[in-house]
C-alpha cells in the first residue's frame, strides 16, 4: 500500500493560530481594548420647547429641546458611556454669531441640566461660531469674506467662558483658527475657570464627510468653503504641526477629525504628543455604515465595532461616535472584538 508523505505541514512554532480557536482565548489575548469608557457621544440641543425632531441623515439621532433631554440622559448613563459632546442649533443667527454666548441659549442651558441631572456625566461644548453665524462661517467675516481672526478669537473665548460658567467640564473648540486655544485658555483663566480643560480639534480636515453634521446643525456655508483654515487631505506633517502648536497653547487633548481616513494621522500624532487624543468618526462615517446596513451589503454592528477598534488600535484614547449607545450596549453584552 503506498504511503504519502505531508510536507506541507508548518513546524509547531510557526503555528499561530491555535489561540484563535476559542473565543475567551481571543478576548484575553486581544492587543486593543474598546470599552464603553472610551465613547464620547454628539448630542444636538435646539432653542424651543417640548420638541425632538429627527436628522434624516443621521439615523437614531435627532435635535432634542433642553426640556426632552432627560430620558436620552438617563440612557446614556446606563449604557455606560461616560461623556457627551453638545452642539448647539439656535432659532436666530447674526453676522458674529453672538447666539453662541447667550447665557439663555440652549448649550448654556443643556449644560446645566445634565449636570443636575447625572453630574458623574463628563459634559464636552463644542465651541465654534458656524452654528450661530447667519453666513455660515466660524467666525466674523471681514472685507475678503474670511474670518477675520482679530474679531473672532475674542468671540470664541467668550462662548468657552458662557460653557464652563454653565458647567461645562470641557470645551471642545472647532473653528480650526490660529491662535484659538491660546485665546481661548486665556479667557478661562482671567474668568476663574483654570479647572476648565481644553479638547482642541487640532487636526480637522476639509473633508467631505461632514455632510450629514451640516444638516444636522444647518451649518453649511453660505458660499465659500472652509479649505483656507482646515487641513488639506493630502498634508500629514502639517497636521503634526497643528497639533504641537495647539499642545503648546494650552491644549489638555487633541483630536482628529475625521478618523477613517486618517488613522494614520492618530498614529502620527500618538507618536509625537503624550497628550490624551481624541478621534471622531464622524457623520458621514457613520450614514455610510447605516445605509450600507440597510441594503443588506454588510453586518452594521459587526462594522461599526471593527471601524472604532481600528481606530483605537490606531492611537486614540477617546472616540466621538455616533455608535456610541450602540457600541457600549454591544460591548456590555460582551461583543469586543
Amino acid at each position: 500500500m503506498e504511503t504519502f508523505e505531508t510536507t506541507t505541514a508548518l513546524p509547531p512554532a510557526a503555528r499561530v493560530g491555535r489561540l484563535r480557536r476559542h473565543a475567551t482565548a481571543r478576548r484575553m489575548l486581544a492587543e486593543t481594548l474598546l470599552r464603553p469608557e472610551h465613547l464620547i457621544l454628539p448630542l444636538f440641543v435646539k432653542d424651543g420647547a417640548d420638541e425632538v425632531r429627527p436628522i434624516a441623515s443621521l439615523a437614531g439621532h435627532a435635535q432634542w429641546t433642553v426640556d426632552r433631554l432627560d430620558a436620552e440622559i438617563d440612557e446614556v448613563v446606563a449604557l455606560g458611556v461616560p461623556a457627551v459632546l453638545l452642539f448647539g442649533i439656535p432659532d436666530a443667527k447674526d453676522d458674529d454669531g453672538t447666539g453662541a454666548w447667550a447665557e439663555r441659549g440652549p448649550v448654556p442651558r443643556a449644560i446645566a441640566r445634565i449636570k443636575q441631572r447625572a453630574p458623574q456625566l463628563l459634559v464636552m461644548a463644542d465651541v465654534c461660531l458656524c452654528e450661530y453665524t447667519a453666513h455660515g462661517h466660524c467666525g466674523t467675516l471681514d472685507a475678503r469674506g474670511g474670518v477675520d481672526l482679530a474679531a473672532t478669537l475674542p468671540s470664541l473665548a467668550r462662548t468657552a467662558v458662557a460653557y464652563a460658567e454653565a458647567g461645562a467640564d470641557v470645551v471642545a473648540p472647532s473653528a480650526m483658527l490660529d491662535g484659538m486655544v491660546a485665546a481661548i485658555r486665556a479667557g478661562l483663566d482671567a474668568a476663574g475657570h483654570e479647572d476648565v480643560a481644553i479638547l482642541s480639534y487640532s487636526t480637522k480636515y476639509a473633508s467631505a464627510m461632514y455632510g450629514p453634521f451640516r444638516e444636522a446643525v444647518a451649518s453649511a456655508p453660505a458660499f465659500g468653503d472652509r479649505q483656507g483654515h482646515q487641513l488639506p487631505a493630502a498634508s500629514a506633517r502639517e497636521a503634526v504641526r497643528e497639533a504641537v502648536r495647539d499642545e503648546a497653547e494650552g491644549a489638555d487633548m487633541l483630536m482628529v477629525k475625521p478618523a477613517g481616513a486618517y488613522l494614520d494621522v492618530i498614529q502620527r500624532i500618538r507618536r509625537k504628543s503624550a497628550l490624551p487624543l481624541a478621534a471622531y468618526q464622524v457623520s458621514g462615517e457613520y450614514a455610510m455604515i447605516e445605509a450600507a446596513s440597510r441594503l443588506g451589503w454588510l453586518d452594521r454592528r459587526a462594522a461599526a465595532l471593527e471601524t472604532l477598534v481600528a481606530i483605537r488600535r490606531a492611537g486614540a484614547d477617546l472616540i466621538i461616535t455616533y455608535f456610541a449607545k450602540d457600541a457600549a450596549r454591544w460591548l456590555r453584552e460582551g461583543d469586543a472584538r
